[in-house]
């Protein structure tokens, strides 16, 4: 996400407003941790056995004009990140606090977590795999 306005960024950031409550984004983001069944950050109706993933790792971090966030987990569901970090801007803004985002995870219901961002500036950086695969 990106706090400046620069036209040549615009495909490949989104603009947010530089008053967001970072640090109450990561709490929020740590709690992604506690649990496995992401329900309510998954799009309905996919053909998935299970909505459960392992989160290792989320949090924001500010580089410069750039509000940048990383999540690691096991498996991704389809529209999971871009849910999540709608939700984490609900909490950034003031809208919901820790036991609301609890709730959300807990809820296990779409309709209840924020609305998905934009695609843009979202970014597959790198997969891991376990190298027993390869044996």
């Amino acid at each position: 996400m990106f706090s400046g306005k620069n036209p040549f960024k615009r495909f490949f950031y989104s603009h947010y407003s530089s008053s967001l409550d970072v640090a109450s984004m990561n709490k929020a983001a740590n709690l992604l941790m506690e649990y496995k069944d992401f329900t309510s950050f998954s799009k309905t109706h996919t053909d998935v056995k299970t909505n459960d993933c392992c989160i290792y790792e989320a949090y924001w971090a500010q580089k410069d004009e750039l509000l940048v966030f990383t999540i690691k987990a096991n498996r991704f569901l389809r529209n999971m990140v871009r849910a999540i970090v709608g939700t984490l801007l609900e909490v950034g803004r003031g809208k919901m606090d820790m036991d609301g985002f609890r709730s959300v995870i807990e809820a296990k219901d779409r309709c209840i977590a924020g609305t998905s961002v934009d695609a843009k500036g979202l970014f597959l950086v790198e997969i891991i795999y376990p190298d027993s695969l390869f044996l």
